[in-house]
């Protein structure tokens, strides 16, 4: 029996070899999984070009995924230096990539990754398509838009993210309500600015079904992308973010009835006491897609350090049915992100999801935590380094200030003053000694 995508498997009862390896990293039962694949709310994706992938599930009941953004700019062209992020985002334990390049010789990077990368690699055919066609953006048709989702198929990308959701309609209500920061989203404002100039509707959503017809084909993910995700706290939860999600929806249940699998993407900037209803408004509106968010960053006011606030955000997000992060790093609203920074955001992100999985009681999310807290109370530093998210970092910072050869058991903040120490010996009826 064959079958096109995923989804079409699932449905059909075809268990695939990409299933089979996230039943065993998720340690969840085969039925169970064909299920939520079948239903949509668990997306596996994988286009059948990029050989070398590992596959990860993305959706309810699994555990939370993050992914890398990275990719050239006009600004920092060098493909060796975005290499390198990828080879650390993949050290680093990161199960998927986007490539966001906007200048140079795009396809020939993209290529490299779907032929070398192993992680669930992304991209926002939008971007791609100004700088591969190199002309005004008004001059851009609109089977030109869509021969580029095309080519990145081809090319092996597992999911794309699309903005179809803001079609004219949507575009006038965000033009009769007006926000403090606008359309924030880069795919999102190109093709706004393209309707704007040319009066036509967006081809990503006046031509759906022939994207559809794409990504049935070569079992390509498509993430719904949200133009009009809130790029201020002030915008969040208003009428272009939620009028946008309605279209979403509608959009979501048409590209299952494509066998098609979906995320769908959310905020964005947004408070905190907002985040929990926005998820179950998602959840509701999306019939369980997996939802796909950026951050949510809590507050706007901390440039250099909005890693933290996304990190903030997405516990929260991810604790009520977010499934999918997306990293931000340091140098959010700053600069293109370093290797240095492409590092701080993955360990801010995995934090993030890894403290919602605890949260939702994924099973064995918290086995990690148990093992070092026993070497904790052991003063084992060497399992201790075993348990860390980044076992490197945390050695170096012991080993920087180490205690005197005395106590050496212990760390140089409490020294001989160490509770766990003290209490070690104590329960052992052993001489304490603290001065």
């Amino acid at each position: 029996m064959s079958y096109t995508t995923q989804m079409d498997a699932a449905r059909k009862g075809i268990f695939t070899e990409e299933m089979q390896r996230v039943c065993e990293y998720e340690n969840i039962r085969k039925e169970e999984l064909m299920d939520l694949v079948a239903k949509g709310q668990v997306a596996i994706p994988a286009n059948k070009n990029h050989k070398c992938l590992k596959p990860f599930g993305i959706g309810s009941k699994l555990k939370t995924k993050i992914n890398v953004n990275l990719g050239t700019s006009k600004d920092c062209l060098d493909l060796d230096v975005e290499m390198e992020k990828v080879n650390a985002a993949i050290n680093m334990g990161a199960e998927a990539i986007m490539d966001l390049s906007s200048y140079g010789d795009t396809k020939k990077f993209r290529r490299k990754l779907t032929a070398e990368c192993p992680a669930v690699l992304g991209t926002v055919p939008i971007y791609d398509a100004v700088v591969y066609y190199n002309k005004a953006l008004k001059d851009i048709t609109t089977d030109e838009w869509i021969d580029v989702v095309r080519m990145h198929a081809e090319d092996g990308v597992d999911f794309m993210t699309i903005h179809c959701g803001i079609n004219r309609q949507t575009a006038d209500r965000f033009k009769q309500h007006l926000r403090h920061t606008n359309i924030v989203s880069r795919g999102g404002s190109i093709i706004f600015a393209w309707m704007e100039l040319t009066g036509n509707e967006n081809p990503f959503y006046e031509r759906y079904d022939e994207i559809l017809d794409i990504c049935e084909k070569y079992d390509v993910t498509i993430s719904l992308g949200d133009a009009c995700r809130p790029g201020s706290i002030e915008d969040a939860g208003d009428l272009s973010q939620i009028s946008e999600l309605v279209a979403l929806g509608e959009l979501t249940q048409r590209a299952w009835n494509h066998n098609v699998q979906v995320m769908v993407e959310g905020p964005g900037h947004m408070p905190l006491n907002q985040i929990r209803a926005n998820m179950e408004i998602q959840q509701t509106v999306c019939k369980g897609a997996p939802f796909y968010v950026l951050g949510p960053l809590v507050t706007d006011i901390a440039p250099g350090y909005d890693h933290i606030t996304s990190a903030i955000g997405g516990a929260i997000a991810a604790t009520y049915g977010a499934s999918f992060l997306c990293y931000v790093t340091p140098a959010e609203h700053l600069r293109l992100p370093t290797v240095d920074d492409v590092k701080e955001g993955i360990i801010a992100s995995k934090i993030a999801a890894h403290a919602a999985d605890i949260a939702k009681g994924i099973p064995g999310a918290r086995d990690i935590d148990d093992k070092m807290a026993e070497a904790r109370q052991k003063l084992d530093w060497d399992a201790q380094y075993a348990c860390a998210l980044d076992p490197e970092t945390a050695k170096a910072i012991r080993d920087s200030r180490s205690p005197e050869d005395d106590h050496s058991d212990t760390c140089s903040m409490c020294g001989k003053f160490c509770a766990v120490r003290s209490m070690n010996k104590a329960l052992a009826g052993e001489y304490i000694d603290i001065l």
